[in-house]
């Protein structure tokens, strides 16, 4: 694939995002908006004749992208061609090209002793470009089966298999408690990192494919699963994993003190509607800000919060720093758990002069003034020793802080859809069913996604929604 010997020839070459000191003012997006067709060949070059292309393998691409295949005919300019190929696997490379950590990077043959191929980039480019060029429209469907499928969550595994099921004829309505479509596109992604009117443009090209939608319907609240039960052949369950793990620390109570969801989506929202960025009371503005727990969704409230003006920015990891190179026990084509620099530590270290991160530190408690307002909080330096976390004695240390972030994970889905449905949870706390069967433990209700395999990446949700939707078909025919 590519050119034989183009994986010798070229360096890696990732295209840029904008400049720092640019995009830190604004919520556009961080990429530039525009592919360098020329360097982008050139990349695909590098793509080799591996023989056996971990890529896209279960260490790889959880979709199985094609990702050889449209290296190879972008390299030869084949760019309409690529980009049948990508669509054939992935639903929305418009998303993925844009927030997935690119496992396939990971377990690229040629990252075993070389920079990996620019997969992500690519994939970017072919779809941005068959947008620009008029090639994607809404799909039409020849033929409809009379079943009815409810699909409960509006995020990528819910759109995926509302895509699916619609392309195989049968009538699709999307049900979504917010008051717009996307779900953790939408509201858990900020529009630096993922534009709205790009999950907008999907959403209308959906729409117009024949799927209904239905905003501010809270099912399993507003409206109970036994009427849906009544008027569709089959449900899904895509609700996702939104109960945060949360800090049950000496007070807690402190207001001030926000799950980094509820923060992320109030900026957004007021983003969406004003133009501007939240100036409630979650802004971060001229405050001293700490961020709690690490991942994409803390690096995103660094970069919020930088945009709303945020006297000074601090992050909590409670593991180690990573190491620069892979460890011995991280041996491809595992993913490289590796020290990264994601575009808000880079934003941030501009700003204040270094990195945000510190290590290896756990909160013991918070401070409040009379008010009841956080004021500061108490940390302490751990270490782990035979896998058991240890505080180390003496590294006590107060920090001022005016605004806390809890950024901690999820836990498990919100259960009152499951209870009221009356199904199943597994030992987590997710909606149980059997990977590859999503089936729940009633046979009519299927789940997949976050809610179902617990927190996860945008494209392993578009893999179960792919799947689920496979599976409803089979028990519709």
């Amino acid at each position: 694939m590519g050119k034989v010997t183009g994986f010798k020839e070229y360096d890696r070459q990732t295209e840029a995002y904008r400049p720092v000191s640019d995009r830190i003012n604004d919520y556009g997006e961080i990429f530039t908006g525009s592919h360098n067709e020329d360097q982008l060949q050139t990349q695909g070059a590098r793509c080799m004749d591996c023989g056996v292309p971990f890529c896209q393998s279960d260490n790889g691409c959880p979709i199985n992208n094609l990702i050889p295949e449209w290296n190879d005919l972008v390299y030869n300019g084949q760019w309409k061609t690529a980009l049948e190929r990508l669509l054939k696997t992935n639903n929305f490379p418009e998303f993925t090209g844009r927030v997935c950590p690119a496992p396939c990077e990971g377990s690229c043959v040629l990252g075993m002793n070389n920079p990996a191929v620019t997969i992500k980039n690519i994939e970017l480019a072919i779809i941005d470009k068959g947008f620009e060029e008029g090639w994607i429209k809404p799909y039409q469907v020849e033929f409809r089966t009379g079943k009815k499928v409810a699909i409960i969550g509006s995020g990528p595994a819910g759109l995926a298999a509302a895509d699916e099921l619609n392309k195989l004829g049968h009538n699709v309505v999307v049900y979504e408690r917010d008051n717009r479509i996307g779900g953790l596109l939408m509201y858990g992604i900020p529009n630096m990192k993922l534009g709205k009117d790009l999950v907008d443009r999907r959403v209308d090209l959906l729409r117009d494919s024949g799927i209904e939608f239905v905003t501010n319907a809270n099912v399993g609240k507003d409206i109970l699963v036994k009427d849906l039960e009544s008027d569709y052949d089959a449900i899904i369950f895509a609700t996702g994993a939104t109960q945060p793990r949360d800090l049950p620390v000496e007070n807690r109570d402190a207001s001030g003190v926000h799950f980094a969801m509820e923060y992320l989506k109030s900026n957004t929202s007021s983003y969406l509607d004003s133009g501007v960025g939240d100036q409630s009371d979650l802004s971060a503005k001229d405050k001293n800000v700490i961020v709690i727990g690490g991942g994409d969704t803390g690096t995103d409230c660094i970069g919020t919060a930088l945009r709303q003006g945020a006297k000074s920015i601090v992050n909590f990891e409670l593991m180690s720093r990573p190491p620069n190179d892979r460890a011995e026990n991280n041996p491809w084509p595992l993913w490289p758990y590796i020290w990264r620099v994601d575009y808000g530590h880079e934003e941030a270290t501009e700003k204040f002069g270094k990195d945000p991160r510190e290590y290896q530190i756990m909160t013991k408690s918070f401070q409040k003034d009379e008010s009841g307002k956080v004021k500061g909080l108490t940390t302490v330096n751990v270490e782990f020793v035979d896998g058991k976390l240890n505080e180390i004695a003496g590294s006590e240390k107060h920090w001022d802080a005016d605004l806390v972030l809890l950024s901690m994970g999820f836990v498990s889905p919100e259960h009152y859809l499951s209870d009221d449905a009356n199904i199943d949870l597994d030992d987590r706390g997710n909606y149980k069913a059997t990977y590859g069967e999503y089936v729940t433990s009633k046979n009519n209700i299927f789940t997949a996604g976050d809610c179902r395999r617990g927190q996860s990446l945008v494209v392993w949700a578009i893999n179960e929604g792919r799947e689920v939707a496979e599976k409803v078909n089979n028990y519709l025919s």
